[in-house]
């Protein structure tokens, strides 16, 4: 049996034998002395191989990278001189007097010295999960998991599961769908959220009701998506929204004391407005100091035309940013962020440099100087506070295109000038658009269960486009940690909901007609909360990706090259599925088959 694990070896143990088991992460052959640095899930620990054991020496003269051992010796003391206090094991060493091999390794197809593609580290990720990295990164992610299950729990929550195999519901991104063998023709879908579960839950008397759970969106990836995730999902019965705030701004700190000795503070609130308005996002980092500047007041009588449009707009926005030193930046660099910020629907990037602000014009440059006076200078000068060496950027056209193109150049310029302050910056986003207007038609902006602010249904009725819905995300450092909402518990305010999104009475039976069943039968109030798991450990262990947190993700074309998936059915289960695939087989021959 195993005495513990190589990285949990110390001082205690000097003069003890013990056997431990891992791998072999080093093998160093000193002509005469073997050091083998031996490696499992907890750490590392040197061991030391003697010639004078003899049968130890010569097993240990065979071993080669990622060998599977078992090795029995005597833990010492190292000498003050070969303490290593980068090592948690670094002050003793194992003198090996037993050596079995438990299974050997071939040269491995990884570099572990070297940067692997995404891709071969993805098809061997049981040998990538080796690396001390990564092991230790999972090794973080169940201890935040188990945290948050001691939280809740100790907060009266109740770990309830729910249905995988579920009906479609709307949740904004395309559902994986699972064909039924029984039901020929049909499909359950995979589900986007437990949204409605949870929901019922409450209307079942359960109060407090948790999960970590998977979730599947079939959407376009990114770093911090992935086709499943999994997810902190939390509902309370007879709490408000500042109620489940304050349980989930708990949580939150409670686990970034435990895990990472982090004092978080309070957090403070914004609403969606100012947020757009100030920064550009509905997430913002607040560790960037730049902010958007509304200056159409002061542009809105100039003579070019490209400002004074959009001024005088009622859906058009002119905003500067102040960038402090930007006066030293190159026409070319200025061009690069002019290119940058087109990304978002920009047609350009007027700027002006600050050179000597006490000189007003005199002390601007600018290729757009000439359209503006000394007051329009001053006043822009006095309401973006540039100082000498800023440079101001100036976006002018829809609001949307300004607002979006402005918002995602803060971040750049925050990250291109070092601009960053502080560790941490936690933030509620509250009072959200209770829809968003696509084309003429009314979409919710979270999810058509979430209530509005106000509960009064002629007033919704009379003027959705500008209802503020009860919903509160969570932010930090730029990053959705988590959102939720005060949820609908009025059938008719649902049945309004519906006809405001129109879905029609016999769509809304089709679809949630077991929920507005659920309705009528004393739904208490309820309100909720969910967290991305996977992006609240990268964003703590500050990894690039979701991917780098989770044992076995997908790819960015969501497929797994360690198990082939996706892949082909054979006919006979189509058949069985009533299933014809349409796709173009790789062979010549085109026909579809069953």
């Amino acid at each position: 049996m195993r005495t513990d694990y190589c990285g949990r070896i110390d001082k205690k143990y000097i003069g003890q034998t013990v056997t431990l088991k891992g791998w072999v992460n080093k093998r160093r052959d000193l002509g005469g002395v073997i050091f083998i640095d031996l490696r499992d899930r907890e750490g590392i620990l040197q061991v030391v191989i003697d010639p004078d054991t003899e049968a130890a020496f010569a097993t240990a003269s065979e071993l080669r990278n990622e060998f599977c051992v078992d090795i029995v010796g005597i833990v010492r003391a190292r000498p003050d001189s070969q303490v290593n206090k980068d090592m948690s094991t670094g002050e003793v060493e194992l003198l090996g007097k037993e050596v079995s091999i438990i299974n050997r390794a071939p040269a491995l197809p990884l570099d572990w010295n070297q940067e692997n593609s995404e891709e071969q580290r993805l098809k061997y990720r049981y040998l990538d999960l080796r690396r001390p990295l990564m092991t230790e990164r999972l090794v973080f992610r169940s201890k935040v998991t188990g945290a948050v299950r001691r939280y809740l729990e100790d907060n009266e929550f109740l770990d309830i599961e729910t249905p995988i195999l579920t009906a479609a519901t709307p949740e904004g991104a395309r559902d994986y769908l699972v064909p039924s063998r029984t039901h020929k023709g049909e499909f359950f879908a995979l589900p986007q959220s437990p949204q409605l579960f949870k929901q019922l839950l409450m209307m079942s008397g359960m109060d407090k009701y948790y999960q970590i759970v998977k979730c599947f969106r079939d959407e376009d990836l990114r770093a911090d998506r992935q086709p499943e995730f999994t997810q902190i999902d939390i509902e309370t019965s007879f709490l408000d929204a500042d109620g489940v705030m304050s349980i989930t701004e708990g949580l939150i700190r409670d686990l970034f004391q435990k895990m990472l000795n982090v004092d978080l503070g309070d957090f403070p609130r914004m609403t969606y407005a100012e947020a757009m308005q100030r920064y550009g996002s509905d997430k913002p980092d607040l560790r960037n100091p730049l902010e958007i500047v509304d200056v159409a007041e002061i542009v809105k009588d100039i003579e070019f035309k490209v400002f004074s449009a959009p001024a005088n707009d009622a859906k058009g926005r002119v905003a500067a940013i102040c960038v402090p030193g930007g006066a030293s930046l190159s026409r070319k660099q200025l061009d690069q962020y002019a290119e940058f910020a087109g990304i978002y629907g920009a047609k350009g990037l007027a700027w002006m440099k600050v050179n000597e602000a006490s000189k007003g014009i005199e002390g601007i440059q600018s290729p757009v100087l000439k359209f503006f006076t000394e007051q329009s200078i001053t006043a822009l000068l006095a309401k973006t506070k540039a100082k000498d060496g800023d440079i101001l950027l100036f976006g002018a056209d829809s609001y949307q295109v300004v607002t979006e193109a402005l918002g995602a150049l803060r971040l750049k310029l925050g990250k291109d000038f070092d601009l960053l302050q502080g560790e941490w910056k936690p933030l509620w986003v509250v009072d959200f658009p209770m829809f968003e207007e696509v084309d003429g038609q009314l979409h919710a902006l979270h999810h058509p269960f979430t209530a509005p602010r106000n509960s009064d249904l002629d007033a919704l009725k009379a003027a959705p486009a500008t209802a503020l819905s009860n919903a509160y995300d969570m932010v930090l450092n730029g990053v959705e940690l988590g959102g939720g909402s005060v949820r609908i518990h009025s059938m008719d305010m649902q049945a309004l909901v519906f006809e405001l999104l129109g879905i029609g009475e016999q769509e809304a039976q089709e679809k949630f007609g077991f929920l507005l069943e659920a309705l009528k039968y004393g739904t208490p109030p309820h309100a909720g909360l969910a967290f991305g798991l996977d992006r609240l450990v990268m964003l703590m262990l500050g990894a690039e990706s979701i991917r780098d947190v989770m044992a076995f993700p997908k790819t960015t074309t969501a497929a797994c090259p360690l198990t082939g998936a996706p892949g082909k059915a054979n006919p006979q289960q189509l058949e069985e599925l009533a299933i014809m695939s349409i796709a173009k087989p790789a062979s010549s021959d085109s026909t579809p088959k069953q």
